[in-house]
């Protein structure tokens, strides 16, 4: 059996501008400007998925404030009446009630609010 070999370094090449296929320009087929945006898109990415995390909380935030406020509320003390009445949702759930399931969002605000 004879030995077969791949030239490792034109095999990291091909991996890299694999990766790149779908960008635009000289971006997906010169190495050079490849390398460099697939490193950039990798740190964008990298700091993108934390930033997901701030801009989804923001999202339930906004919702929360625009339920509570037909009912004479703010989000803040919305908020702080609920710890007070030991009541442990989070935000992402209080949104989702919010928007699927009016009526359990308005006993849970008049539950909030007797309390």
């Amino acid at each position: 059996m004879r030995a077969k070999n791949r030239v490792a370094s034109r095999e990291r090449r091909r991996r890299i501008l694999r990766q790149v296929k779908g960008y635009w320009g000289r971006k997906k087929n010169v190495f050079r400007h490849a390398n460099n945006q697939l490193q950039k898109g990798l740190v964008y990415a990298y700091i993108h998925r934390r930033r997901k995390k701030r801009d989804f909380r923001r999202l339930w935030i906004i919702r929360i404030n625009a339920a509570v406020r037909p009912y004479g509320l703010s989000y803040s003390t919305f908020i702080h009446r609920l710890k007070a009445a030991g009541i442990t949702l989070n935000r992402k759930m209080l949104a989702d009630l919010a928007v699927t399931q009016p009526q359990a969002f308005e006993a849970l605000v008049q539950q909030v609010k007797a309390a």
